[in-house]
């Protein structure tokens, strides 16, 4: 789940003018406000100025930061008088040494400020006192033993209070590591009244099928050393013969009458001799002896299963039989694939077995009954000593408590003896700090005089106004006053009279240039910058001029977050607040900014019988559910037409949005003719739209949905008889796969990623 990253200022709660306890809350990096004249914009403004009902975040304060505030207060404050507009000055990009000798100034100066705030907040925490250690060590004493001390509930007469359970474990004088297990089994014995005696597991009985005569002829062949001419024509066609032979002639003599089952011809008068003769003595005793081992593995297998299974049948609730369980059914397992392979062995007695390994089995279950036995044996002792089992269990329990405290005893014992030492260290450690911090302003100071000048504001002032087609007057030092502008006529005249909009332009370059540098040469501070309707007055040209520094004064701003836009240096602004009442300028400086949640967030501000509201305006993410994402409240109508077309879930209303934006874009403002833009897209993006599949047809399904949706756009009078394809369509999701895909094609997906709302990468 993604989550807005707090910036400088946590949250604000406004109590003034129009707002009674209005929170404002998800505020970020960059925050853009909308709203209508008189709904409470600068209340806002003001509040941030006054440090009103703010909520700074990490220890921060208002004195950390240059607040910066452009509004109408700004403007009147500042250009009463054209002739005495206070310097400001601008960190020289010429020295670069005193530069980087600034920047690792101010790194160390900023790590001793958190140095100290560090010492400061543990100053009051060890100032709390003894009674506050207490206290956390008895919650670290209840929370840490909450599981243990429910298990054991009946073991805590006169310790379920934090209290006197912490003053228990300190009066422990004899901490034991008691096994948790055992105690366990104690306790489920002791204070259980229904607890009563079990009977031990047995062993399976030992067998004898490994003596028996045939288990060493399961490793070698059985075939007959008979050597009649019979026996020596199977013998010629291989050791298999004979098996073949011996099966088929049990499975076929009774019903052959005398023929051949296979031939049909009549067999010879000695043929059942020869069969007989074909196989020995020894050859017939070894298969009875095979049989006679068949018979015995089978019976004692099945007799060990069913002694081990045996006892299953009253087991004491608290042993867990999965191991016990797996390893029978290993076991049977075993002893069925055995079983098997005996009986391949006798079907086939020239074929040589090996058995599974059942003996290691039968020795891991027999240490598994060993173990079981033991706590069977260990609950029927207690059953037998109920009384002196509980106090025995109390006893250990907090026994085993204590134990498992001791690192938080001690912690605690070593705390108390040590508080007043380290209070007085850490004074004297905030003291030095300060000291340390307070050489290192002044010679930040120093070298900010020598390397901080107003003559660079003068001239970036001057050349915005040259590019931007004011004429007729310009900003300059003035004479024989340090640090201090004057606003001139061509005819070196200090200017009067100028209008509205060249005055409010004017102040928002001076009010730019001081967020870039500072009012002072002391010390230069991050900003938190304040942008309160900016564009009153203004002509075209000047509100896309402020528009484009409000955009760059974003990047800054963003700069401090993984956001990183390297063709706009610096990070110097904290926290950007843009609110203003103008639909154009609104859109112009959020136009890319909908799809960064985390460091962006907007707001919509509304006023209703004098009473104020603000709304930030977030949303479920369509594409990522489990997420939010950010929207813009100030729609213009093609903007509008996508995000309509962002919920639309049925296909003929979907349609229509999608024909209005495709000849919107790409007829009206990229200049395409509907034939041209179907050719290109369907003629010279052909295979981007088709789906090859191995061995069988190509899948012009995104095909056939290009063509209809182009088809469309091109069709004046609505959907055509030959266009039933699109209305039989009812997969809007693959509508809009396609309508994304034809903005890839034509080198367009910029333009879907911003106004879908993707974040597009600086």
């Amino acid at each position: 789940m993604q989550r807005k990253v707090p910036s400088a200022i946590a949250n604000i709660t406004l109590n003034r003018a129009t707002f009674t306890d209005v929170l404002i809350d998800g505020l970020t990096f960059v925050n853009f406000f909308y709203g209508n004249n008189g709904a409470g914009k600068s209340s806002i403004a003001h509040a941030i100025a006054e440090d009103d009902g703010v909520v700074w975040a990490d220890g921060k304060t208002v004195d950390d930061f240059d607040v910066l505030v452009y509004n109408q207060d700004f403007i009147n404050d500042n250009f009463v008088n054209y002739g005495d507009l206070k310097g400001v000055f601008i960190f020289g990009e010429e020295d670069i040494e005193a530069k980087k000798k600034i920047a690792e100034l101010t790194n160390q100066k900023k790590q001793k400020m958190d140095a100290r705030q560090t010492a400061l907040d543990e100053y009051k925490k060890k100032s709390d006192g003894l009674a506050s250690a207490l206290t956390q060590f008895q919650d670290t004493c209840f929370s840490k033993t909450a599981s243990i001390r429910r298990r054991f509930e009946k073991c805590m007469d006169g310790k379920k209070q934090k209290k006197n359970f912490a003053e228990a474990v300190l009066g422990e004088v004899k901490p034991i590591d008691h096994d948790l297990a055992e105690l366990e089994r104690l306790y489920d014995v002791a204070f259980d009244d229904s607890a009563r005696a079990y009977p031990e597991f047995k062993k399976a009985a030992a067998t004898t099928y490994g003596s028996l005569p045939g288990k060493d002829l399961l490793d070698r062949m059985i075939v007959s050393s008979s050597d009649t001419p019979f026996a020596k024509f199977m013998k010629a066609l291989g050791d298999t013969a004979s098996d073949w032979v011996r099966d088929g002639h049990t499975h076929y003599a009774g019903a052959a009458g005398g023929k051949c089952p296979y031939c049909q011809q009549r067999l010879p008068a000695n043929f059942e001799a020869d069969i007989a003769a074909t196989f020995d003595a020894q050859y017939q005793q070894d298969i009875r002896d095979l049989g006679q081992f068949q018979t015995i593995y089978e019976r004692e297998t099945r007799e060990i299963v069913r002694a081990i299974q045996a006892n299953a049948s009253d087991v004491m609730p608290t042993i867990d039989l999965m191991a016990y369980q797996e390893k029978l059914a290993l076991l049977e397992s075993n002893f069925e694939i055995n079983r098997q392979r005996i009986a391949e062995k006798v079907k086939e007695p020239s074929k040589t077995i090996s058995l599974e390994d059942t003996d290691t089995l039968l020795l891991e279950i027999g240490a598994m009954i060993d173990e079981i036995n033991k706590q069977i044996k260990a609950n029927n002792d207690v059953v037998s000593a109920k009384r002196s089992s509980k106090t025995k269990c109390k006893t250990e329990i907090m026994q085993y408590l204590a134990f498992m405290l001791a690192a938080d005893v001690k912690s605690y014992q070593d705390e108390v003896a040590r508080l007043q030492k380290e209070i007085e260290d850490v004074t004297e450690r905030g003291k030095k700090l300060k000291k340390e911090i307070g050489d290192l302003t002044t010679e930040i100071s120093a070298l900010n005089k020598h390397n901080a000048n107003t003559e660079a504001a003068i001239d970036s002032i001057n050349k915005i106004l040259r590019d931007s087609g004011f004429q007729g007057f310009g900003i300059r030092a003035k004479t024989g006053v340090e640090n201090v502008y004057e606003v001139i006529r061509e005819d070196g005249s200090v200017a009067e009279n100028l209008s509205e909009g060249e005055r409010n332009f004017i102040a928002f370059l001076y009010f730019y240039h001081q967020v870039r540098g500072s009012m002072s040469s002391e010390e230069i501070k991050e900003k938190i910058v304040v942008i309160d309707d900016p564009v009153s007055s203004m002509d075209s040209t000047a509100l896309f001029l402020v528009s484009a520094i409000v955009r760059e004064m974003v990047n800054v701003c963003r700069n401090n977050t993984e956001y990183l836009n390297p063709k706009v240096p610096g990070d110097y602004i904290k926290q950007l607040f843009v609110l203003t009442h103008n639909v154009y300028f609104h859109r112009e400086v959020t136009y890319q900014q909908v799809g960064y949640y985390n460091c962006t967030s907007f707001y919509m501000i509304r006023k209703n019988d004098n009473i104020s509201t603000i709304k930030l305006c977030k949303r479920q993410s369509k594409e990522i559910p489990s997420e939010e994402e950010n929207y813009n409240p100030v729609q213009n109508s093609y903007a509008a037409l996508w995000d309509e077309l962002r919920d639309l879930q049925s296909t003929i209303p979907a349609l229509n949005v999608m024909r209005r934006i495709l000849e919107y874009y790409f007829l009206q403002l990229c200049g395409y003719e509907g034939s041209d833009l179907r050719e290109i897209v369907l003629d010279e993006h052909r295979n981007k739209f088709i789906k090859q599949v191995e061995g069988e047809k190509p899948d012009m399904t995104d095909y056939q949905l290009a063509s209809s949706l182009l088809a469309y756009i091109n069709n004046p009078n609505g959907i055509s008889d030959g266009l039933n394809y699109v209305e039989d369509c009812e997969d809007v999701e693959a509508y809009k796969r396609v309508f994304k895909m034809i903005f890839d094609a034509l080198g367009q997906i910029q333009h879907y990623k911003m106004m879908t709302g993707k974040r597009i990468e600086s």
